[in-house]
């Protein structure tokens, strides 16, 4: 892991949504002055706008759009299995069904980085084969099921014991993974859940060693008024320990902080962020009102990234970078990565105007849910038979 000289001060504000905005806009400032590896085509925003508008009328014509989540996975193929797991925990008082639920949902989201075009999971239950994030949540939602995340082996909770026990065939079992059945980044994943074992030793936050217990953090801090950027910091702070060595300051490793040779550190918070937008619904139903939901920022991953390449809102300098693949740490990716933060925010600004909503009533949680995620991957289909993304990325699992 590389240590930076940084002050506190300055680790403090990478680990903001305010500083991800920031550095998205000077990225966007680059490529506008002719820098970077892109171009931009502002001609094609409004087309891209209204591509995000069809999509939300395809997928919600009613108009009720939950949050961008991982409670979405778990619905795949209309089987409301949230709904199912609720119901097995309905002799639970309300802050333990949230535990419990929050337990599933962190482990899930720790799991959901690209899967591959060739893997994919066939439900026992259903029938139904899913693949990509689909095959991914509810591969994981079975697997917690099973009961191989607690110490135990039977409850249905996540605990540091189980997390650290679990091995990379353990996860080839659960997510039925076989040469030919191919998942990226198994040992990746497998080191995010034995990481999130390790960092539960922090009782500061998980008291009883479980990831549920970050909701008993938040109400003694917050009540039950939670302020969303609070359960984001309290997200990075607890969980930040899990990632794999790459940048750290103050003792802290920065996650998903990266170093562009112009721009400097750039922060995106991907992950941690989705993790944020997948702890609210818990919460919420546990009776605790969250707030400033729309203080944080859109995803920096490939749907939402692959929107804005392939509906020609920015072109490559170079059309033959396409045909190779680039580290997440590479400029290229981080240029991407960035300009998606900041073209999610103009894209969520006409999307809640021509629908007549707030930022608080419509924040970019229901944007990318409804809209950019969606259309990123249906533009991704229409473009390549198998819908890949339009820019190939070494993945180990643990960004993407």
């Amino acid at each position: 892991m590389s240590e930076l000289n940084l002050t506190e001060a300055e680790v403090e504000h990478l680990l903001t949504p305010q500083a991800v905005r920031e550095k998205a806009a000077q990225a966007h400032a680059l490529i506008k002055s002719g820098g970077g590896n892109f171009r931009l085509h502002q001609d094609k925003f409004d087309s891209t706008v209204r591509y995000v508008l069809q999509t939300i009328e395809k997928n919600y014509p009613q108009g009720n759009i939950p949050f961008h989540s991982r409670w979405g996975h778990f619905r795949a193929g209309g089987v409301d299995r949230a709904a199912n797991f609720k119901a097995r925990l309905r002799n639970l008082d309300p802050l333990e069904i949230a535990r419990t639920e929050l337990d599933l949902v962190v482990t899930s989201v720790l799991l959901d980085a690209g899967a591959g075009a060739a893997w994919n999971y066939t439900e026992a239950k259903t029938g139904q084969t899913l693949n990509r994030s689909e095959g991914l949540g509810v591969a994981s939602y079975h697997m917690f099921l099973s009961g191989i995340m607690s110490q135990d082996g039977k409850g249905w909770r996540a605990d540091a014991a189980g997390l650290e026990k679990i091995k990379a065939d353990d996860l080839r079992t659960h997510f039925q993974v076989s040469a030919a059945n191919p998942l990226t980044g198994v040992d990746g994943r497998v080191g995010l859940l034995n990481g999130l074992g390790r960092a539960l030793q922090n009782r500061k936050i998980f008291k009883d060693g479980r990831p549920g217990n970050i909701l008993d953090y938040l109400r003694a801090l917050h009540g039950d008024a939670v302020p969303a950027a609070e359960i984001l910091r309290a997200v990075l702070e607890g969980f930040g320990p899990i990632w794999p060595g790459r940048l750290s300051a103050q003792g802290r490793n920065l996650g998903d902080v990266w170093k562009h040779s112009r721009l400097g550190l750039v922060p995106f918070h991907k992950l941690s962020q989705w993790l944020t937008y997948s702890l609210i619904e818990p919460m919420v139903d546990a009776g605790i009102k969250v707030t400033g939901v729309a203080e944080l920022t859109g995803l920096a991953e490939y749907r939402n990234g692959g929107l804005i390449l392939d509906s020609g809102l920015i072109s490559l300098n170079d059309p033959a970078a396409a045909n190779k693949a680039w580290r997440p740490d590479s400029d290229l990716i981080i240029e991407w990565r960035a300009l998606t933060v900041y073209f999610l925010d103009l894209i969520g600004a006409e999307v809640q105007k021509a629908l007549k909503k707030t930022p608080e009533d419509f924040p970019l949680a229901k944007v990318l849910e409804g809209g950019t995620w969606w259309a990123g991957r249906f533009i991704a289909k229409e473009k390549r038979p198998g819908g890949e993304p339009p820019l190939q990325i070494e993945s180990d699992g643990t960004v993407f």
